[in-house]
């Protein structure tokens, strides 16, 4: 059982850290959009959102496939399975159970459903304060936030 928890442990914090530095890019990302395009509040507003969510989408896919490279090293799923469509299935908490660990990585669907819940709060976090930021932004020309 400690295998699996540290197994599960390195993965998570492998997609924390990946998580942390996409947090610095999607930030970058929303400075740049929403500098570039001005002239209309709208439109201004989509492309900072649409430059955030689509990073962030990116981000969750690698997210995904680090616990598919894990699923692999590790023979976790049985023989034949699609591991990355296993990873997406616990990574989001769908939980079709059509493909289930082998006995000894059972712990390793449940940590990957708890890490694929937390990154995506995080993300809806980060979602909201971009949009936020934006909206204080257009309002008054200034970017309260940005700098820091």
């Amino acid at each position: 059982m400690l295998r699996q928890y540290l197994v599960g442990a390195v993965a998570s914090v492998g997609n924390i850290a990946i998580h942390a530095l996409v947090m610095v890019f999607v930030i970058k990302a929303a400075r740049i959009a929403d500098e570039l395009v001005t002239s209309y509040q709208t439109f201004r507003l989509m492309a900072v959102m649409i430059a955030a969510v689509t990073v962030l989408m990116i981000a969750h896919l690698a997210e995904v496939l680090v616990w598919s490279l894990t699923y692999a090293i590790f023979a976790v799923a049985p023989q034949g399975t699609d591991i990355v469509y296993f990873a997406f299935v616990n990574y989001t908490t769908l939980g079709y159970g059509d493909v289930t660990p082998v006995e000894r990585w059972h712990l390793l669907g449940p940590m990957t459903a708890m890490n694929g819940v937390l990154l995506f709060g995080w993300s809806t976090a980060v979602i909201f304060e971009v949009l936020r930021m934006t909206i204080l932004a257009g309002g008054e020309g200034t970017k309260p936030g940005w700098s820091a």
